[in-house]
This record gives structure tokens, sequence and C-alpha cells, in this order.
């Protein structure tokens, strides 16, 4: 009897969904031209007032009702180009919002995808039925550009194990960024991993206290900058801590922003070109829970995995990683400790599963390869589909592998529970193919899950289909490990 069935749950991307973003007339996506900032405010400042009144009338008319507070919004990206208008010029408020309006588009981030899911328990449980499962849905989404961005679905699964989504809020809101505390040791480690490992770092190393703020780095870097010509290579060095620095935020969020419409929106430079397959798990060792999830940050030309942090989906703490197993995709944390420290599926040589540990979670030590392809269907590569799920049996892990013309399919590991770096069984066969209806899409014969979750006797797995849109099959947990013990 296969254990997994399909549902009839399906999330399809849908391109009314856009954020407003900053608009630099000759610096759209993809091009790296001049700014025609100027000569645009030289236009707008020169209509006239009645002419500036009908303008800003039909924008507010049109696009009002698609964004909350599309004034505030307006008057935003003016601030951020006001400065090429120079000092002592006075705009009047009408104007201010349209320059505004000539400096913003909207962003449709689903045009071209949703896809790459990850599910978790929420936070909130207030108020839920017998039974019943309140789940926060990650997604990956793809807008124009191939740019990617997380977002959010909010729902319940009852005691039948059946999936019902909230409907999803139309006013999407990328929060607010602020400057998040460094840790010099994983400072250090990035920098030496980017060839960075001379008196320079010294010099830096010697002047930080082990937790730092911005301004703390700022007086550091001034200091070393006044000495450059005793120094050789310090300002290259200096752009590559800044940007090491930059990588590291906090995004906030209103209480009254629903989760639905809040978007982890690239930042930081090294995910400049998108944010990946974040692979959320539900992390407790004993204490209070709280939430991580790696993601692949992409800045045009490397990958790399980072990490977030949040106890409430409302404050994310994005962080850099470092290490050996630190590499590539497919970084997925288990979900509490192992003999006191913290532990990660890794793909770090890009075609195996492998174990690496960790005292912080943030420098990731070489892992050591649990399963390898062989199979006809996985003989490309191997990786994970999320962080393992605790059973009595030991971790399971959802696998996926690429077969023959790159089809991609799912399978499942168990590891064992107190040493994850024993393979216990492999399943020899997929437990999930494309089937006919999800082979079409940005990226065929694709079937990609970043988690899945377990509620009673019932693993549910959300995954994307060829890279468009998100389906959720059923496993039924007792005839997985049935599957598995017989694979042995």
């Amino acid at each position: 009897m296969n254990a997994l069935a399909r549902t009839s749950n399906r999330l399809l991307p849908d391109p009314s969904r856009t954020l407003t973003r900053l608009f630099v007339p000759g610096r759209e996506a993809l091009i790296h031209g001049e700014s025609r900032a100027l000569p645009v405010l030289e236009r707008v400042m020169a209509m006239d007032d009645d002419a500036v009144v009908a303008a800003l009338r039909r924008t507010m008319a049109d696009y009002s009702t698609r964004h909350r507070d599309l004034r505030g919004l307006l008057e935003h990206n003016f601030g951020l180009v006001a400065h090429r208008l120079g000092e002592g010029v006075d705009v009047g408020r009408d104007r201010r919002a349209l320059i505004g309006a000539y400096f913003t588009h909207e962003y449709a981030l689903e045009a071209a995808a949703l896809c790459n899911p990850s599910i978790v328990a929420h936070p909130d449980q207030a108020g839920v039925a017998a039974g019943e499962l309140r789940f926060v849905m990650s997604l990956r989404a793809i807008g124009e550009g191939h740019l990617s961005s997380i977002e959010f679905r909010t729902g319940t699964i009852d005691a039948a194990a059946r999936v019902r989504f909230d409907i999803a809020g139309g006013f999407l809101d990328a929060g607010r960024h602020r400057t998040a505390a460094f840790d010099r040791a994983l400072l250090r480690a990035v920098l030496r991993e980017a060839g960075e490992d001379d008196e320079n770092t010294r010099f830096v190393w010697d002047a930080l206290p082990a937790r730092f703020e911005i301004h703390d780095l700022d007086r550091v870097l001034a200091a070393l900058d006044r000495q450059q010509l005793t120094r050789r290579g310090a300002q290259g060095f200096i752009d590559k801590v800044r940007r090491a620095a930059t990588c590291n935020y906090v995004v906030e969020f209103d209480t009254d922003v629903a989760l639905s419409e809040r978007v982890l929106w690239p930042h930081g430079p090294a995910e400049a070109n998108g944010m990946e397959d974040a692979r959320f798990v539900r992390f407790s060792d004993g204490g209070a829970a709280t939430y991580f999830a790696t993601y692949t940050a992409f800045d045009g030309s490397q990958v790399a995995p980072q990490l977030i942090t949040t106890d409430d989906f409302a404050t994310f703490n994005v962080s850099q990683l470092a290490g050996p197993a630190a590499k590539g995709k497919g970084l997925a944390l288990f979900p509490r400790k192992i003999a006191g420290r913290y532990a990660a599926l890794s793909r770090w040589d890009r075609e195996n599963n492998a174990i690496s540990f960790s005292d912080d979670a943030r420098l990731w030590e070489e892992a050591t390869t649990v399963q390898t392809p062989r199979r006809a269907w996985d003989l490309i590569q191997v990786g994970n589909c999320g962080s393992p799920i605790e059973t009595p049996a030991g971790w399971l892990v959802l696998t996926h592998g690429v077969g023959p013309m790159r089809e991609y399919a799912l399978g499942a590991t168990l590891l064992d529970l107190s040493d994850p770096r024993k393979l216990i069984a492999a399943l020899s066969d997929p437990l999930l193919r494309p089937d006919e209806s999800e082979r079409v899409g940005y990226v065929p014969n694709v079937v990609y899950s970043c988690g899945a979750l377990l509620h009673g006797d019932t693993l549910v797995l959300p995954y994307g289909c060829s890279d468009h849109s998100v389906r959720i099959a059923t496993v039924r947990l007792p005839e997985l490990l049935d599957r598995l013990s017989r694979a042995h």
C-alpha cells in the first residue's frame, strides 16, 4: 500500500500580489546603467501645480486600493531621492508625493513561480479546536528577473489531517530593517573564508568585543583607514568587512500586518539576487521554542546558506554562516540539540547528504557523509527536503534525488536518534515522483519540498511542482516507517 496520498490543495502563483519598491530610472533590474534620477526630478519640478494635482489624483485613484497607506509609501520614496534636489529646495506636499510615484514601481512577487514550501506549527495555537493544529507555511516566490523572496501562508490541519488555508492578505509589506548585533568570531570566520587572515584581520579582531554593534565597527574601521599608508590592502579589506557586516540585519513587522502579508525581501549584499528555499524548523531544547530557517542567499554569482531566527514571525534576525559544512545549498537544522550540540543536514559537496555539528548554530564543522547517490532515480545527486522529523524509530529525513532528464523525485531516509551520522534505512524507490499534472512549469519535471510537519500519525508534506505551484500530500507515518524497515 502506498503511504502517500495527494490532496486537492493547490497554491497557484498570483501576479496580483505586488510589493512597492524604489524605482530609479536608468538602473532597472538587471541593468547596471547610470541613474537618470536628476533629469526626471527636474521635469517634475517644472510641472505646473495643476498638472501635479491631476497626475497625483490619477495615480492615487489607480493604485491606492492596491497598497496600504500608498501616500506614506510615496513620501518615503521621495525622501530617498530628495538629496538630488540640493539643499533648501521647497517642495509642496503633492509634488513630493508625485515625485515619490515616479520613483516607485510595483513588483509582482509571484509573477514567475510559487514553490519550495516548508511548514511548521504556528507559534500561536490559541483558539484551535481539539485535534487541530495551526501552521505557518513559508514559500519561495519568484518574480521578474528570477528574483526570489520569502513569503508566508497560514492555515489549520484538522484531526483528520485535512488542510485548510486562511485567506491571504492583499497588502504586502517588506517590514523595517535595522542593523544587528555582530559576533566577532563569526565575522573572523567569514573573513578567513574570503581569504582575509592577515594583520588587518588581527587589527580588527583585537579592537572589537566578542559581541559588537555597528558603531563599534565604524570606530575600528575608521582607525584602520587612518593607517592605510602602513597597512597593505587596507581599503579592500575595509570594503569586505562592511559587506560581511551588512549581511547581518533585523527585519521587523507591525503586528497589524497579517503574517500572509509579510515578505522577507532581499536586503543584504549576499542575497542581492534572491533569497531561496527557506527551510523553517521549530527548535526546542527544553526551553521556549524558537524558529530557525536556513536559506540560500544568491548575489548573482555565488550562493551561500544564511540563517533566519524568529520567535514570533514578526521580528526576524538574519545572520551569515561559516565553516566547511556551510557551503552550497540545502543546509537544514535538526529540531533540537543532539548530545548538547546543534546538528544539521548538509550538502556541502553538492551531491551527498551529510551531517555536521555546531556549538552556536552559525559555525559549522566539516560534515560526515551519510548518504550517496546510487539508485537510478537519484544517480545525479541526493539532498534533503527540510529538517529531520523525530520519530521513535529514528530521525526521518525526506530527501530529493535527481535522475534521468533532470527529474526530481522525493525519497525518505531514517537516521539514528543518538548519532544521526548512522544511516538506518533509505527507501529504494521514490516516495513521490512528478505526475503528468506536475511536470509543466518554470523548471519542468521537479517535485521539491523544504520541510514537512508531523500531525498525529500523518505527515503533511507540501511540495513545489516544477517551480510553478504548490501542492500538499499526506503520508501515513506508520506505513512509511514500515516501508523503511523493509528497505533496511
